[in-house]
């Protein structure tokens, strides 16, 4: 039997990206148990808007209208509270860049970058496309030496390179058509694609796990007549 894993394709830009990170981070000690493992892959979105003619909800103005509705229920769901900033949507290359370079330079703290990026853009409305708002968030995981390093990688064509062929590869090869985009392997060669924030049930169903998520618990007997 081979390794079950989840490939992670998201951005920070994308607020249901932040809402799956919070979940499976939540749950990263359950799935490691149950011999899962979780790998996040920085993409572009936009790069996968244009790329397959998606276009964001709050373009459409029968998504936009009904967005608020979604957000206020995922919110409460997934147990963080945060109110859409007045900047957004950001253009999201230079923190994505820089998750690329870290995942590949200092793997053992990129997630934690990745988790202080999407606080300080959701929850503390900090814009990270801006390089000093970005320095902010960097600096909760490295130093200041090493941020430097961290944002002036990010502009070195090597580094855009792999976000590119990530972001293609999660377009062309896996067909993605925005985030966050998850490609599972079940452990016995078989893969396939889960789109959203809300499709883990069928996902741990997918993957065989034991999960009681959505059951409907019915009223105990009061014992009165």
């Amino acid at each position: 039997m081979g390794q079950k894993k989840i490939e992670a394709y998201i951005d920070c830009v994308s607020p249901y990206s932040f809402y799956a990170f919070v979940y499976l981070q939540r749950n990263k000690q359950a799935l490691q148990s149950l011999g899962v493992e979780v790998e996040f892959i920085p993409v572009f979105l936009g790069g996968i808007n244009v790329g397959t003619g998606n276009k964001p909800p709050w373009t459409l103005p029968a998504k936009a209208a009904y967005a608020p509705y979604d957000t206020r229920r995922a919110q409460k769901y997934f147990g963080v509270k945060f109110d859409v900033p007045e900047f957004f949507p950001i253009l999201s290359l230079l923190p994505q860049r820089c998750l690329t370079f870290v995942k590949k330079e200092y793997p053992e703290k990129f997630e934690a970058l990745y988790e202080a990026f999407l606080q300080t853009l959701w929850l503390e409305s900090k814009d990270i496309s801006k390089p000093e708002q970005l320095r902010i968030a960097a600096l909760k995981v490295f130093n200041e030496e090493q941020v430097d390093v961290i944002m002036k990688a990010a502009g070195n064509p090597e580094v855009k390179k792999m976000l590119e062929e990530a972001t293609q590869h999660a377009m062309k090869d896996l067909g993605a058509f925005g985030c966050p985009w998850f490609w599972v392997h079940d452990g016995n060669g078989n893969e396939e694609p889960f789109f959203g924030s809300d499709r883990f049930h069928f996902m741990w169903e997918y993957l065989g796990l034991p999960h009681r998520d959505l059951e409907l618990q019915t009223p105990k007997p009061t014992g009165k007549l």
